[in-house]
């Protein structure tokens, strides 16, 4: 079954057809689909407590759907605006909705439960949601070990602790704005200080745009967001915004080691992740404690899919290239087929 993946981002809107031996090819616009494409999958990142499963688009999930934006607008609004055109260009082929929370729902109680009061914890369905699911799956399933964290690293940056190939601890939380630096999100910050600005004179939409587009690297830096144009400049700034990245990072893998008990394998995915040696380097030497041991020769040489630790390392160190349109595709084929 050939199977179409549809990837809308706040940007960018990339379509990939995916044949019955995985190769994938991506295409330009949907007027290049080939015309044996038997279905649709759709990346879609928060499910909320709705949506644990792919699903069957109809009507009425897109309406379920839309009650979510609020919850990851940058993500949900452009997926929703895709899965319409989408569907108009290819009416008479299954449309199914996958989803990057999905692969978070075994999270534990204790790790999904924020330390708020019930009545409000049910009134808004308040919990860790977790995102990167399908990339944290597909870099589980090459790398296969008990005792897993999957460093997602792009745009939006994730660390997930997998426990026998389940999702046991997370960074991301109710939204995508939680965890560590990103590109433009602040990633996880002293609440006070969103109250603090409440009572002067910013806006809520002040403090979102603040929260989504002008803080993280590109904030600390004063330079941009992009790590490529950080690790080529001099100014301090640069530097420090990837000292925090670093940083944080590190500390988000030596916590879900703990959920973990140890740490048998780390493994670094998404676009930062399999094209910076420089940020691997740096968060590896902050791990240094666990064991983790980084071959500086193999980390200069990856070309996706190879393992950077020395021979004596205690936890094994990947590089993986994130390839979610498989997971989407195979969860396609799953659902259309049974």
């Amino acid at each position: 079954m050939r199977v179409l993946v549809v990837n809308a981002g706040s940007t960018s809107l990339k379509l990939a057809v995916v044949d019955e031996e995985d190769s994938t090819k991506a295409v330009e616009s949907l007027a290049e689909t080939p015309d044996d494409v038997a279905a649709v999958g759709h990346r879609i990142v928060h499910g909320g407590t709705r949506f644990r499963e792919p699903v069957l688009l109809d009507g009425g999930v897109e309406r379920e759907l839309q009650a979510l934006v609020a919850l990851a607008p940058l993500h949900n609004r452009p997926a929703l605006d895709a899965i319409r055109t989408v569907r108009r260009a290819l009416p008479g082929v299954p449309h199914v909705a996958v989803f990057d929370t999905a692969f978070h729902g075994t999270l534990p109680e204790e790790a999904y439960t924020y330390p708020l009061p019930l009545r409000l914890r049910d009134w808004g369905g308040i919990r860790r949601f977790g995102f990167h699911g399908l990339s944290v799956e597909w870099a589980a399933s090459q790398v296969r070990v008990p005792r897993l964290v999957v460093c997602h690293l792009g745009g939006g940056c994730s660390v997930t602790a997998v426990l026998d190939g389940r999702s046991v601890d997370t960074s991301m939380g109710f939204t995508p704005l939680d965890g560590v630096p990103m590109a433009t999100r602040a990633g996880a910050i002293d609440p006070g200080i969103l109250l603090h600005l409440l009572r002067t004179e910013w806006t809520v939409d002040d403090i979102d745009r603040l929260l989504e587009h002008e803080s993280g690297l590109a904030g600390v830096s004063g330079i941009s967001g992009d790590v490529r144009e950080l690790e080529a400049s001099s100014e301090p700034g640069a530097g420090l915004a990837l000292g925090l990245l670093a940083r944080g990072v590190a500390k988000w893998v030596a916590g879900a080691a703990t959920s973990l008990g140890g740490l048998d394998a780390l493994v670094f995915t998404g676009g930062i992740g399999e094209h910076s040696a420089r940020v691997r380097a740096d968060v590896c030497a902050c791990l240094a404690v666990l064991g983790v041991q980084l071959d500086p020769v193999a980390n200069e040489a990856v070309r996706f899919d190879c393992d950077v630790n020395t021979l004596g390392s205690r936890v094994r160190i990947a590089v993986v290239r994130a390839r979610e349109e498989l997971v989407i595709a195979q969860a396609v084929r799953e659902l259309v087929s049974s």
